[in-house]
């Protein structure tokens, strides 16, 4: 009778177990806390550009507490708006707002809007930029990309770049210069960086979003020439980059790591013009992603390593 008992206590704590990390799972799907930690690092590496170096714990504090929510929170929306569109394409199947781990989504809006408000209107009284770029990153992401131009223009994801920008702009306000040029050049890197990030994925998935009627811009020309399109977008963000060294603070120690990794970027893209294939636009999509967090880890590591 004892064993019978521990046997059921024990099957009880392995499905709470289960219960907590399938939970877990689904809000980190939910609220896409992998984009939000990328849009978390761009800000930081804003912030310590702004600060010329280590911003103090009371900033990074700031900017990782209302950041992480308002990038949640828009993130959640993002979802919402999008979850009939998302049954249609086999990569979005997954989410809880689909395959219906959310039984019931009324409460998503509700929370979304919520965690974007509440870091705006807590810091509005005393750091207006920051809330000003808090909300703007939301209503780019959200009004003007999810839900205006997503659905139709392949110019959706260009403009929709400025989301990360002003993630970004939201760094140097917590570190009470918003407008610092090394913060204002890694804006725009961000700002050019989305769409090629984006479109490769889309070269990826093609026929998905053509299902979906999802007007991305590889499924509005051949993959070749996206994949030109990818490398007009590239350039540029590699090269603004590699000059971004020139900033006071900045030197080998980011240079050397920068410039490896965009050789492999461009070298991603080339193989993407000659065959654009789905192995090439999936390894230029994760070379994207490599991109990006080696050069904020970068910025970052070589403004506080002491010279």
């Amino acid at each position: 009778m004892s064993l019978s008992k521990a046997t059921e206590r024990s099957f009880e704590t392995r499905a709470a177990t289960r219960g907590w990390r399938s939970t877990l799972q689904t809000l980190m799907v939910l609220f896409k806390l992998r984009i939000v930690f990328l849009l978390l690092m761009a800000a930081t590496a804003g912030m310590f550009l702004a600060a010329g170096g280590w911003p103090g714990w009371g900033a990074l504090l700031l900017i990782w507490a209302t950041g992480g929510m308002a990038a949640a929170g828009a993130s959640s929306l993002n979802q919402y708006w999008e979850r009939n569109r998302d049954g249609l394409m086999g990569r979005t199947r997954h989410r809880p707002l689909v395959n219906g781990d959310i039984s019931d989504p009324r409460w998503v809006p509700l929370v979304g809007v919520a965690l974007v408000l509440v870091p705006v209107l807590a810091v509005l009284p005393f750091n207006r930029p920051l809330a000003f770029f808090l909300l703007l990153g939301a209503v780019i992401y959200v009004g003007i990309y999810t839900i205006w131009l997503k659905p139709r223009t392949l110019l959706n994801i260009v403009i929709g770049g400025a989301a990360g920008s002003a993630a970004v702009l939201s760094g140097s306000a917590a570190a009470g210069a918003w407008n610092d040029v090394g913060a204002l050049v890694l804006a725009a890197i961000l700002f050019l960086w989305t769409p090629f990030h984006f479109w490769s994925l889309a070269i990826l998935y093609r026929d998905e979003y053509s299902r979906a009627d999802v007007p991305m811009l590889p499924t509005q020309t051949t993959p070749q020439r996206a994949a030109w399109w990818v490398m007009s977008h590239t350039l540029p963000t590699g090269i603004l980059s590699l000059l971004l060294v020139v900033l006071p603070g900045l030197g080998w120690l980011y240079f050397l790591p920068v410039l490896a990794i965009t050789v492999d970027l461009f070298y991603r893209n080339i193989m993407l013009i000659r065959d654009p294939s789905q192995t090439h636009a999936r390894k230029l999509f994760m070379s994207s992603n490599y991109y990006l967090l080696v050069l904020l880890l970068a910025i970052c590591v070589d403004l506080i390593v002491p010279w």
